[in-house]
């Protein structure tokens, strides 16, 4: 890890352009750049009108080299709040330098903080090199369950039958 002293800071409304420059880059590293349909009036209207969501950037002297992008969801069988980390990037050349771990250990902060019984997030199957990480960290990989998503024309039909 660099000698300097990382910091943290929550994203303001200032922010929102970074914030997309960042989704951008980490669409870019996953191969699904082309997914990117966010704008900056969306991101400040869903981040900071709406509460929606909250960015957490880590910080090396005075810049920001990476960002996580989180929100609370809601365990019925725990019966409390967790949190789900929907975006993590750490900038090409701040990478296998210990950010990525202190960003997720600022977000288990953060949760035990808030009382939230657990961090969770998905991952690409192919990302072997973050797979490997998040091992590492003790995170258990949840293989019993599928992701469904319905989006675009096919969410608009179901909300009108």
């Amino acid at each position: 890890m660099n000698t300097e002293t990382p910091g943290f800071r929550f994203a303001e409304r200032k922010d929102t352009p970074l914030i997309l420059k960042f989704i951008k880059d980490l669409a870019r590293y996953e191969k699904m750049e082309n997914q990117v349909s966010a704008q900056e009036q969306e991101l400040e209207e869903w981040i900071f009108d709406k509460q929606k969501a909250e960015v957490l950037f880590v910080t090396l002297d005075g810049k920001e080299i990476g960002f996580a992008l989180f929100f609370h969801n809601f365990s019925t069988f725990l019966g409390k709040a967790g949190i789900y980390l929907e975006d993590l990037y750490v900038m090409p050349e701040y990478r296998g330098k210990g950010y990525g771990k202190l960003i997720l250990r600022k977000l288990a902060s953060i949760a035990v903080e808030r009382g939230c019984g657990r961090l969770e997030w998905w991952c690409l199957d192919w990302n072997k090199p973050s797979i490997d990480f998040y091992l590492s960290l003790g995170a258990v990989p949840m293989n019993d369950w599928t992701v469904y998503r319905i989006t675009g024309d096919t969410l608009q039909k179901l909300a009108q039958k």
